[in-house]
């Protein structure tokens, strides 16, 4: 798979590890992280503006739809079998751009493809919460909700907290949503520890990662690992959880692949009952 299209691409890379198909359709975000990747690099003048912006090749979020759904047209059978991702590029819940994600992503679960949307902000939960009750057409199985938890709101001034993402995602999963953690970067090992403890019984799915650049002692990844697996081993005792661990954390483990039965690989599915 390879294409690259206006919104819709296969992404490469680390993002890879993320999502096999993934849409942007802004660039910039005003969550403010001190850590994010994208104001870093040749292209962060660009990428990594305080404020979202649509994307050049669009005329306007009219035109942006247009294009989004013949791409979807162009790629609905591989859509429909891996889903798609909103966005690396920007905060799709923003004020600025949650209109035009529940519109794409609204029209792409009509069409019976996932959607994934990632984000540290928490305004639309209520709202999706209440349009789920009152719609009774709504495919809740096609959308999978994240939000981005490192326990450190000071390095994230323009989000929601940290505490606001995880009521939120308690919300949307009692509602019968699925839900999804990034528990990336760590920031310290004790501050992702504790946003698992407290998420632990109402999400479904983990992506843990280290932060890049920065040097970890291989000895405190690994106790954080088993300390995590423990956790895991006794949530499952109720109910089915998992977790991807990135790459960064598996190169410092030494293992680039887990028999234990919570630990799935980069293909893994959150919609692979579908």
């Amino acid at each position: 798979m390879n294409f690259k299209g206006k919104a819709i691409y296969n992404p490469s890379g680390k993002a890879r590890e993320y999502s096999a198909w993934a849409c942007n359709f802004y660039v910039g975000c005003s969550n403010g992280c001190t850590y994010c990747y994208c104001k870093k690099g040749i292209l962060a003048g660009v990428m990594g503006q305080n404020k979202p912006q649509l994307k050049a090749c669009f005329k306007n979020e009219d035109h942006a739809l247009e294009v989004f759904e013949k791409e979807l047209n162009q790629n609905l059978y591989e859509l429909q079998k891996h889903g798609l991702f909103f966005s690396f590029t920007t905060d799709p819940m923003l004020p600025k751009t949650v209109g035009l994600t529940i519109k794409a992503s609204g029209l792409a679960t009509v069409m019976k493809i996932p959607v994934k949307i990632l984000t540290k902000y928490t305004e639309f939960a209520d709202w999706f919460v209440n349009w789920s009750k009152i719609n009774a057409l709504t495919d809740k199985e096609f959308w999978a909700f994240g939000f981005t938890l490192t326990g450190h709101d000071e390095l994230e001034p323009g989000a929601s907290t940290n505490s606001e993402r995880i009521e939120a995602m308690k919300k949307l999963h009692d509602a019968g949503f699925k839900t999804f953690a990034s528990i990336e970067p760590i920031i310290d090992f004790d501050s992702s520890l504790e946003m698992i403890e407290k998420t632990l019984s109402f999400c479904d799915h983990y992506k843990i990662g280290l932060e890049s650049g920065k040097k970890y002692k291989p000895q405190d990844v690994r106790n954080f690992f088993w300390v995590v697996l423990k956790l895991f081993y006794n949530e499952n005792k109720k109910r089915n959880v998992t977790m991807y661990l990135k790459d960064s954390i598996r190169k410092v483990l030494n293992k680039t692949s887990f028999e234990d039965k919570f630990c799935v690989n980069r293909d893994f599915n959150i919609f692979n009952n579908l």
